[in-house]
């Protein structure tokens, strides 16, 4: 079987599996944290060397105060303990997103998580956060706009990969394989220019109940897909 190099995954449905356990929504963020952690192992042991995930996107500020509160508070608890989570597997832990706004702390702890695992050279995990793809299309076409104006880059010269390397996930390849739970069928506006080749496989179970079972279930529907040289191979 044939492991993708890179996994994305969108994880959805912590708020409806929480609610029918008869839980508060913050049960359920916390219960999907804990499969996150199980999945980055999980990864690692089969062979993944990306594993990127949709955690908290420029619209999740939208929800209540109480949920985005306890979702923050989660995102604190895991960048307080990455680098030593990271150690056990040889992760390289990284946050990607638009990090204006974010309160200090985050933004220490981030940095910290990110300088104490940056010569990891085991599975590289990336944690979304007020992450959203248009957002970042803007920041890096207003990168690229920046040096055409100081002049360091000429318009012609505007290729794809500059296009790429301007984005925030400039030095990892783009996902084979995107995996989306709790039975929603949409990008969300998740990694949309590095989406373009990429494989998407849906499943109904909600992600506190996503599993090793349905990760290789997953990884096995991408194996029956006809490719080749990285894109869907067109029908004759």
């Amino acid at each position: 079987m044939k492991v993708p190099e890179h996994i994305a995954i969108i994880l959805d449905g912590n708020g409806r599996w929480a609610k029918a356990q008869g839980k508060p929504r913050a049960f359920g963020h916390k219960k999907g944290s804990e499969v996150v952690d199980d999945m980055c192992d999980i990864m690692a042991e089969l062979g993944v060397k990306y594993f990127t995930v949709y955690a908290f996107s420029t619209e999740n500020w939208s929800r209540p105060a109480m949920e985005v509160k306890a979702i923050m508070t989660l995102f604190r608890q895991y960048l307080k303990t990455a680098i030593k989570r990271a150690a056990r597997i040889n992760m390289r832990t990284r946050v990607i997103g638009d990090r204006t706004g974010l309160d200090q702390d985050l933004l220490d702890l981030i940095e910290k998580a990110e300088e104490g695992t940056k010569d990891n050279t085991g599975i590289t995990f990336s944690l979304a956060l007020n992450y959203g793809s248009r957002d970042e299309i803007r920041r890096g076409v207003t990168d690229i706009a920046r040096r055409v104006k100081e002049g360091t880059l000429d318009p012609s010269d505007i290729t794809e990969d500059i296009i790429s390397a301007s984005l925030d996930t400039a030095d990892m390849p783009d996902p084979d394989l995107l995996i989306r739970t709790s039975g929603e069928q949409r990008l969300s506006n998740f990694l949309l220019w590095q989406l373009a080749y990429t494989e998407f496989y849906f499943t109904d179970r909600h992600w506190p109940d996503f599993d090793k079972e349905e990760l290789l279930k997953a990884i096995e529907w991408y194996n029956g897909r006809d490719r080749r040289f990285g894109k869907i191979k067109e029908q004759d």
